[in-house]
């Protein structure tokens, strides 16, 4: 039994609040059970040195976690004069994640910066930013559209991402804190709308997962994952 009483493939309870913030140009909090983050997107009209000229666009990301989104407070990071290791990690998956699904040709000569908050933490901190993070850039987007600033298309398609885990024996979705904490395999799938992988994340944490172990998890976060999409969707149109 899960600490949740949740069933195997049963997610957390999944919400998408777009336009939270006032003044940025794409928003969104996104909420997995207590796990909260605001995603917010910035446009600048500029792109990195290296594709300058270039005639393509930029989009990137930086995450951070609010000193009492956890049990006891963490200093931040800007305090210590520089970033963890895990922050940089995390920040880069959003923004790969993210440029998968984007045409940066198309953008044109800008950048999208996106910004993820962690405002509670309670496991998937990481693949609830990736989510909430697309339906912020795409409210960018359409903001740019709106402003008679694009001549095309530029999101591709939709990303999203769950986390998966072996907890006790069995493969699980969408893990929260007392369950990342003890399971013996933590892995986490990030997969666009047309069920493209874009990244897989896994680490045994005791013995050795198998092949087969490692299908029931893909299994279960491809199941997440088009559930998400129709849950962004709806976050988008209305």
């Amino acid at each position: 039994m899960r600490p949740s009483g949740r069933q195997p493939h049963e997610m957390r309870q999944v919400s998408f609040e777009p336009g939270v913030a006032k003044h940025a140009e794409g928003s969104c909090l996104v909420r997995f059970g207590d796990t909260h983050v605001l995603c917010t997107a910035s446009l600048e009209e500029r792109v990195p040195p290296f594709l300058k000229g270039g005639g393509k666009g930029w989009v990137t990301a930086e995450y951070g976690m609010l000193p009492r989104s956890t049990h006891e407070r963490m200093r931040r990071e800007a305090a210590q004069g520089k970033q963890s290791g895990r922050t940089q990690e995390i920040q880069r998956l959003v923004g790969r994640s993210l440029r998968t699904v984007v045409d940066l040709r198309a953008l044109g000569e800008r950048q999208i910066s996106i910004d993820c908050d962690v405002l509670q933490a309670d496991g998937g901190t990481r693949t609830a930013s990736i989510t909430g993070a697309w339906v912020a850039l795409h409210q960018c987007i359409e903001w740019m559209r709106a402003r008679s600033m694009l001549s095309g298309p530029v999101l591709k398609d939709h990303v999203a991402a769950i986390s998966c885990g072996i907890y006790k024996g069995q493969p699980v979705v969408d893990l929260d804190y007392a369950e990342d904490s003890a399971a013996d395999t933590d892995a986490n799938f990030v997969i666009t709308g047309k069920g493209g992988i874009c990244e897989v994340q896994g680490t045994a944490e005791g013995e050795p997962f198998s092949e087969d172990e490692l299908s029931a998890l893909l299994g279960l976060a491809k199941s997440a994952i088009a559930d998400l999409v129709i849950r962004q969707k709806e976050a988008v149109s209305a």
